[in-house]
């Protein structure tokens, strides 16, 4: 007997129909359609040059020894504030508003899920939006750090104001692991997307997951392509454009 296999897009349309607890779990190739730079890619910012290694620049120790030059990096590279969410970012966003969608866990800092209305979204690494004092820990928004004419941006006490985000060396959030891992443990279907899946700690929530509905979504192959049940080829939002929500 001939099995004739339905297309991925198929699969992928009839899976979330089915669905009514999917977790999203996604990485920075969501937002390259939004034109923010990835890091491993061909013109991601490892590929770019500067005086250290971009791994270097956001680290927790560089931070706090040269503090003029992340910053000047981090103005430069890392703020793109004039963003506006894709496809991918919206569909999200839809399937949590008809109920089959619990949670979003992303990898990026760049707040776009929520612009797009996503409200469940556990951001792993931080967001550019939230930044505070590292002295009296006051919060600031991010045109405190963008706008600050000086070299490095200050509290009212004399602090230095840091981005909320997880630098390298740094340890993610153990509420933000702990509610991820709830919404990943408790979802009949796990969507991965625009990641390669090669950054921890955050890439080992996955085997959390303890459905049979685990789709991959990326550009180029991942460590977990195996272990999927689906594997979609493309970019993200191009992939989500297809789907329609019931």
């Amino acid at each position: 007997m001939v099995v004739i296999m339905k297309e991925p897009i198929q699969t992928l349309q009839e899976w979330i129909n089915e669905s009514q607890r999917i977790v999203f779990f996604g990485g920075a190739g969501v937002s390259t359609e939004s034109d923010i730079p990835d890091f491993r890619s061909v013109d991601g910012l490892y590929s770019q040059k500067y005086d250290e290694p971009p791994e270097t620049i956001l680290s927790h120790s560089y931070f706090n020894r040269w503090p003029e030059k992340f910053f000047r990096f981090y103005r430069d590279k890392m703020l793109y504030l004039d963003a506006e969410p894709n496809a991918a970012h919206k569909k999200l966003a839809e399937l949590e508003a008809a109920g089959k969608l619990t949670a979003v866990v992303t990898q990026n800092i760049d707040g776009l899920h929520q612009k797009a209305g996503s409200k469940s979204v556990q951001e792993l690494h931080g967001s550019v939006l939230r930044n505070y004092c590292t002295r009296c820990h006051k919060f600031y928004p991010v045109e405190a750090v963008k706008n600050d004419p000086a070299p490095v941006p200050r509290c009212s006490c004399g602090g230095i104001i840091k981005p909320d985000v997880v630098l390298y060396e740094e340890s993610l959030d153990d509420d933000t692991v702990n509610t991820a891992i709830h919404h990943i443990r408790q979802a009949d279907t796990l969507i991965i997307g625009g990641t390669s899946l090669v950054v921890y700690p955050a890439a080992s929530l996955i085997q959390y997951y303890r459905g049979n509905r685990l789709v991959l979504i990326n550009l180029a192959p991942t460590p977990y392509d195996r272990r999927a049940d689906l594997v979609v080829t493309g970019k993200i939002g191009e992939v989500f454009s297809q789907i329609n929500v019931n």
